[in-house]
């Protein structure tokens, strides 16, 4: 069955952090589509209590939906290493504890790898579009490469200065913002919701 289609021209972005907000206007923009953070419409962040990415993903953007009467794309993305049995993905920003201090995150990603050679890890993105009546579309992407320490670059957010991409030497964190939105898990994701939810300009 067919994607349903957005047809609007305002979205509520359902994060409160600034940095995907940011980045997440940034890949609208070209759609014509203003960008409303949740948290400038004084929406509460919900509990995430589902248990992959997209059950995440969807939980908050149909939290977003319903009460704004706006149709809202939420994402939730995270960290998987594999050596660390996936962890933290769906605890990505859980493990940066309530100050959101990823530095502190970064540090414990490394100091559980601790004795393994095996430095491979993806990050994850779901994308949900929700509209006020419920309806949803979800989208997965994922980028791979490798992680890296001590961190570099003060650009990106969240783990994005231990990560580096396959066929890269920069860590997202060190990266132009242009190049890495050309290949981040959430590019990916926003590539098929794009494909799926928006008329082509």
């Amino acid at each position: 069955m067919a994607a349903r289609r957005f047809a609007g021209d305002r979205l509520v972005v359902a994060t409160h952090n600034k940095g995907k907000l940011v980045e997440i206007a940034e890949l609208l923009s070209r759609f014509g589509v203003t960008a409303l953070g949740a948290a400038a419409l004084g929406l509460p962040e919900p509990e995430e209590t589902g248990t992959t990415f997209e059950a995440n993903a969807e939980l908050k953007a149909r939290a977003a939906a319903g009460p704004s009467g706006i149709p809202a794309l939420a994402d939730d993305s995270g960290l998987v290493v594999p050596a660390l049995g996936g962890a933290p993905g769906i605890y990505s920003a859980r493990w940066a504890g309530a100050t959101r201090d990823f530095a502190q995150a970064m540090a414990r990603v490394e100091q559980e790898l601790a004795g393994t050679q095996d430095r491979r890890a993806h990050f994850v993105a779901a994308l949900a579009l929700a509209w006020p009546d419920g309806h949803v579309e979800t989208f997965h992407g994922e980028v791979h490469g490798r992680l890296i320490w001590p961190p570099r670059g003060a650009r990106g957010f969240g783990y994005d200065p231990m990560f580096v991409a396959n066929g890269e030497a920069e860590t997202f964190g060190e990266m132009e913002p242009a190049h890495k939105h050309a290949m981040s898990h959430r590019a990916d994701a926003f590539r098929k919701l794009v494909a799926a939810c928006f008329a082509p300009t």
